[in-house]
């Protein structure tokens, strides 16, 4: 049994005991946490979407907050001292699927 659920703007595709990363949730380490924008799931009787969703929700276990790699923002012009170097950090959390309630 699998879903697909959207957070932060993007869609994961999840199963049970599943580790995810996801952009920043608000919680400390072992913190439940409902994700309740489920798009499909998909079982052993076939695949459910639409409507028949209103009342399906995943369950997650936070396991850490964590931070994304560095990443270098560099703009440069063709005049002289026109350049800018910037740095971003993305912050993460590291999701458990701990169950999907169909």
């Amino acid at each position: 049994m699998y879903a697909v659920v959207k957070t932060g703007g993007k869609q994961y595709r999840v199963a049970q005991d599943d580790v995810i990363t996801v952009e920043k949730l608000v919680g400390d380490a072992g913190t439940e946490v409902q994700l309740s924008e489920v798009l499909m799931v998909s079982n052993d009787q076939g695949v459910m979407l639409g409507d028949a969703l209103k009342a399906t929700s995943v369950t997650a276990e936070i396991v850490r907050q964590a931070r994304g790699p560095k990443i270098i923002i560099f703009k440069k012009r063709r005049r002289q001292n026109s350049r800018r170097k910037n740095g971003h950090r993305q912050d993460l959390t590291i999701l458990k699927i701990t169950g999907i309630s169909a």
